[in-house]
């Protein structure tokens, strides 16, 4: 006569580090609900098989990638320098011909000679300028300036390059650029302001349909 020993465990007895090296043959039935709270530190070689769906709309706070603004601006009318001024010209566009383009749907704004910026982040500005002296027997001295706010009052030099305009005859132009990096960290009172400086009679080339006095503003990153 065989004798059938039985003992009962109790489940308030059984401890987590006495549930291990259980064969997946001895788990059947349903599996009491797991809260997802309770599932971390899973070995990603544990995870295999397909995903479910994921609406796009619980993918938050993912880092942006690549530049997500960029664009051209060109200045559309004359206008001239002297006598050591610094002239902040004030009709501006958007570059939007010959196969301009641009990145980001919401960029620069621009109110007379004050450009206004979409959002915070890092800035490169690049600013190029195109002149013509007026003709005499002297080397005009010219320069591109970048002047930056950071209470939408007080502008100071961000960036400045010198050059010269060679009195050569009839056709006495020159041109030169200069960048920035600005860190926008409030888009009410950080602005730019780009300029151009002559110490002596100098013409500021422009037009509407190329570009000649050429602004790009790029935003690498966040701040």
């Amino acid at each position: 006569m065989s004798q059938t020993e039985v003992q009962l465990i109790k489940s308030s007895s059984v401890v987590d580090a006495d549930i291990v090296g259980m064969s997946s043959s001895k788990l059947s039935g349903t599996l009491p609900a797991v809260s997802a709270a309770n599932l971390t530190n899973l070995p990603a070689a544990n995870l295999t098989g397909s995903l479910p769906a994921i609406s796009g709309a619980s993918l938050t706070n993912l880092p942006a990638s690549g530049i997500t603004m960029a664009e051209s601006w060109r200045v559309t009318t004359e206008y001239t320098s002297t006598g050591g001024a610094t002239v902040f010209p004030s009709n501006w566009e958007r570059d939007d011909n010959n196969r301009s383009g641009h990145i980001g749907a919401s960029g620069m704004s621009q109110s007379g000679a004050v450009f206004t910026f979409p959002s915070t982040g890092i800035y490169l500005i690049s600013w190029r300028g195109y002149g013509r002296a007026a003709n005499s027997s002297s080397v005009s001295l010219a320069a591109n300036t970048i002047v930056a706010t950071g209470d939408n009052s007080s502008y100071s030099t961000g960036s400045i390059m010198y050059y010269s305009i060679p009195a050569i005859g009839l056709y006495n132009y020159g041109w030169g650029g200069t960048e920035f990096m600005m860190d926008v960290t409030n888009t009410s009172t950080d602005k730019v302001k780009l300029g151009n400086y002559s110490a002596d009679y100098v013409t500021w080339e422009t037009q509407t349909n190329y570009n000649l006095n050429i602004a790009t503003f790029l935003r690498l990153g966040d701040t």
